[in-house]
């Protein structure tokens, strides 16, 4: 219980430094995301190469990403994904209805109001443009929260010999979807 505590305070005071180091247009920009995604990245190289120097091969990229749900998120959140879903194409869904970073915000009520208005919002946003945007006060408000576990995901995937994108959607708190796009190489 202490090491999920001290996790999460570490989780949230990383998040902080980088966006208090950051100047307005690097925060603008994106770059302030892009760096907790690449720190991320490199944890879950390690701990992916930790966790699996002492298992068996995998057979193939399900049986990959069954282990990245089962073991390696059991170790980091302290549970299971509680659903994987594929297309059987190369696209997974990971969900957990409770995850843990953002447990603690959906808990206070300005949060929980808040965050689904927001991101609903910035759904609409991309339909109408027709293009990947997101907006600046989203980023504020959830995307720094999940941009270090989308990281970790894509690190430990590549790790294993998987290049993907990651991207995490949030539609009630403190539930989320992470789809993991596997890129044929």
């Amino acid at each position: 219980m202490a090491d999920e505590a001290l996790f999460l305070l570490l989780h949230n005071e990383m998040v902080t430094g980088v966006y208090k180091s950051a100047d307005q247009g690097e925060v603008e920009n994106g770059r302030c995301i892009t760096k907790l995604e690449n720190m991320g990245f490199r944890v879950g190289q390690g701990l992916i190469e930790r966790f699996t120097k002492d298992t068996a091969r995998f057979k193939d990229e399900l049986d990959i990403m069954k282990f990245i749900c089962k073991d390696f998120w059991t170790t980091i959140f302290k549970k299971q994904i509680d659903n994987l879903r594929t297309n059987h194409q190369g696209i997974y869904v990971l969900q957990d209805n409770k995850f843990r970073l953002l447990t603690q915000m959906s808990a206070g009520k300005q949060y929980l109001d808040h965050a689904p208005k927001v991101l609903h919002r910035r759904l609409e946003i991309c339909i109408e443009e027709k293009k990947v945007q997101i907006n600046a006060h989203v980023q504020c408000c959830l995307c720094k929260y999940l941009a270090f576990t989308c990281g970790l995901i894509r690190g430990g995937l590549s790790n294993l010999g998987i290049k993907s994108i990651v991207t995490a959607e949030v539609s009630a708190m403190p539930a989320c979807k992470f789809q993991v796009m596997i890129q044929k190489i």
